[in-house]
């Protein structure tokens, strides 16, 4: 073979191989969003017209399973809140769907099924994608104390206020998410709200973590809670 044909056959090769990586990059950046607006959008129309007939009750906590017997994979639902986050821009709203299954996370966000219920005493837990499926949580790192989470069932808004900065860790350091999760800082039983996301922004070696306490609630009938605007 001569050395004009291997080059020729490698450039070739080459041209193939960056051809793919593009279509690759395309499918990550501009697919995944075009999916996840898709489901989304059609989680909250859904929603809101389930609300207009009535209030919608958040699915019961799954209660853990035996040692040793793992848990059967739950079908992903329909969504049953709404989470805003002022400090993520206007405009930023997300459904709330429960679990955390990969097919959920791709609809919206996803409540971990097993802990609290909205606004119950304990810890309610939500997990969102930092990249892809719509980049939900892209800004995570923006978080400070002090900012508004708000979410509704429809009937009720709940003010919960971010406590410290996004905290780090493994994906294994399940105890972020347990009804008085560790190194969160809370001293004991109360209404938490958990979120997590995934890091670095391209990645998924580690967690982003972020720990808030319900600071107020609001009947939907008197209208958006002041830290709507903030």
């Amino acid at each position: 073979m001569s050395v004009r044909l291997i080059v020729r056959t490698f450039s070739e090769l080459c041209i193939t191989v960056g051809a793919l990586i593009v279509l690759f990059v395309v499918y990550v950046l501009f697919w995944t969003g075009v999916k996840a607006a898709d489901a989304t959008e059609g989680q909250i129309d859904a929603l809101h017209s389930r609300w207009a007939q009535g209030p919608v009750s958040a699915p019961a906590p799954q209660s853990s399973p035996a040692p040793g017997k793992p848990k059967a994979p739950k079908e992903s639902s329909a969504a049953f809140a709404m989470m805003y986050i002022p400090r993520f821009g206007k405009g930023w709203e997300w459904p709330v769907l429960e679990n955390t299954e990969v097919r959920t996370l791709q609809k919206g966000l996803g409540h971990y099924s097993g802990t609290a219920r909205l606004g119950a005493t304990g810890n309610f837990a939500v997990a969102g994608h930092r990249r892809t499926y719509g980049d939900p949580f892209k800004d995570f790192p923006k978080l400070r104390p002090g900012d508004a989470v708000l979410l509704t069932d429809g009937t009720t808004w709940f003010t919960y206020r971010v406590d410290k900065r996004p905290y780090r860790t493994v994906p294994s350091d399940i105890g972020v998410i347990d009804p008085v999760p560790r190194k969160s800082g809370f001293d004991g039983p109360g209404r938490y709200l958990t979120l997590t996301t995934c890091d670095p922004e391209w990645g998924s070696s580690h967690r982003l973590i972020a720990w808030a306490h319900l600071d107020a609630t609001r009947p939907v009938s008197e209208g958006k809670p002041a830290a709507f605007h903030s």
